[in-house]
């Protein structure tokens, strides 16, 4: 029998460097893999269909939306997204962690139907900061900026709803932090004692 995996929601406002942190936790600590959402935003150039996003019309969306698909889904900047279910639980039933980089509104429609997730909030060290990376992308005119920002700091509001907090000043001190809650939830007593059960019959025998 394989224990169930761990549903960790990581959520920052656009720029705090979660999707770096994320895929940098993916790659240091095992057995930890990374929910690729659907959107219905256009491909950048950079970006893999099936790696980064699954890239899918507007129509397929929402078809997949009145059929249950999405463990969560929601409309940011006139564009949707989405957390295949199916896939998800595919995963975790596997006894592999799964991640999901979404924002708070998605967060807390994961947590009613999930309530064993664990939610890590990211911030970033300042306003000045977090202005400056998303300038430094260089993707974005001043307006998509500006829009950006002011939906941060709605964003940055819901904080307290999280497990956890992490502050992205330093990238390895703040990907340390991230390592440090998958390892304590992979040490709580419920997963230890599946873990050791047979030891722990031989020692109290």
């Amino acid at each position: 029998m394989i224990m169930r995996g761990t549903l960790y929601i990581i959520s920052a406002p656009s720029g705090a460097g979660k999707t770096s942190l994320v895929h940098a936790l993916c790659e240091h600590m095992p057995n930890l893999q990374i929910s690729v959402s659907s959107t219905t935003r256009a491909r950048r150039a950079n970006e893999v269909d099936g790696q980064d996003y699954h890239f899918v019309s507007k129509d397929l969306f929402l078809e997949r939306v009145k059929a249950g698909d999405f463990l969560e889904y929601a409309e940011v900047f006139g564009h949707f997204y989405g957390t295949s279910q199916s896939w998800v639980e595919s995963i975790l039933d596997q006894g592999q962690d799964v991640v999901l980089e979404i924002d708070w509104q998605g967060a807390a429609q994961v947590r009613k139907k999930w309530p064993g997730s664990v939610s890590v909030f990211i911030l970033p060290p300042s306003k000045a900061a977090l202005l400056a990376r998303l300038n430094a992308r260089g993707q974005d005119d001043e307006t998509i900026i500006q829009a950006r920002m002011a939906s941060a700091l709605d964003q940055m509001s819901h904080y307290a709803e999280f497990n956890y907090l992490v502050v992205n000043d330093d990238f390895s001190v703040a990907l340390a932090d991230l390592e440090a809650i998958v390892r304590a939830e992979r040490m709580t007593l419920a997963r230890q004692q599946w873990r050791f059960q047979p030891l722990l019959q031989v020692l109290l025998n």
